[in-house]
């Protein structure tokens, strides 16, 4: 049976001190927690080492926000997947839309990040959506079909038994909007069809589907309410305690 999981991406948010004091305060305020929701946090790499230490023995996983698309060498300034997983993180967050449009990272490349994640241990967090265009043209669906099949429908059953899905309608993002909870059951159920004539209906059912587009806790329950919505990947909400909390517990 697929887990509801509720994951917060920092972004290029939290200074060394800041982001101490969220993971401290996220601590805190989980301390008594006892739902049976997945909680991930991806805090910048500087700061992975030092928010893992704080948040062990918490229901609180670590994840990346990125990671180099070959293993080791001469790649100045990129960040392996054994450097990440050596901090103590679990988890890498795999073809955000950020990285996409800004660092042009195309599908062949996020195959690779994916593979190499995975034969390290650790699980990717994959995230795939369109941009207002494509879904005012009706190629929603579309796009996030091709985005699927040359990623992660690439994988063995095995594998991808091993992916979490984050769908972010690009258009949502930072910018205000919300897909509806119609709208977003809407792409979850096609997604989870999707996987279905990939794999079969067994793995289709199994996989954590994540929402991705400005969930705060004001919508967070009628999101998650619906049937194939897993939970969410939280952009700015995750930056407060006291909001990611209450999005973890809607």
């Amino acid at each position: 049976m697929r887990k509801m999981i509720v994951a917060g991406n920092w972004k290029m948010n939290t200074d060394f001190s800041e982001a101490k004091e969220l993971a401290q305060n996220l601590k805190n305020s989980l301390s008594n927690y006892t739902g049976d929701k997945g909680i991930i946090i991806a805090p910048p790499f500087t700061n992975l080492s030092e928010v893992g230490n704080i948040i062990k023995c918490t229901p609180i996983q670590l994840s990346s926000q990125n990671c180099a698309s070959e293993e080791s060498g001469a790649y100045t300034g990129e960040i392996s997947v054994n450097m990440i997983k050596s901090v103590g993180a679990e988890a890498v967050i795999i073809g955000h839309s950020e990285r996409r449009e800004y660092f042009k990272e195309s599908n062949e490349l996020l195959l690779k990040k994916l593979k190499l994640t995975l034969n390290a241990g650790m699980q990717p967090i994959f995230c795939f959506g369109e941009v207002l265009e494509e879904r005012e043209s009706e190629q929603h669906e579309a796009t996030v079909d091709k985005q699927l099949s040359e990623t992660v429908f690439k994988l063995t059953p095995e594998e991808f038994s091993k992916v979490i899905l984050a769908y972010e309608p690009v258009w949502a993002i930072g910018t205000g909007k919300v897909a509806t909870p119609e709208q977003a059951q809407e792409m979850h159920a096609f997604i989870r069809k999707r996987i279905s004539e990939n794999f079969d209906e067994t793995v289709a059912e199994n996989t954590s589907i994540l929402y991705g587009g400005s969930c705060k806790p004001n919508n967070a329950k009628e999101l998650f309410s619906q049937k194939d919505v897993d939970g969410g990947l939280i952009g700015g909400a995750s930056l407060k305690a006291e909001d990611f909390v209450a999005i973890i517990n809607a």
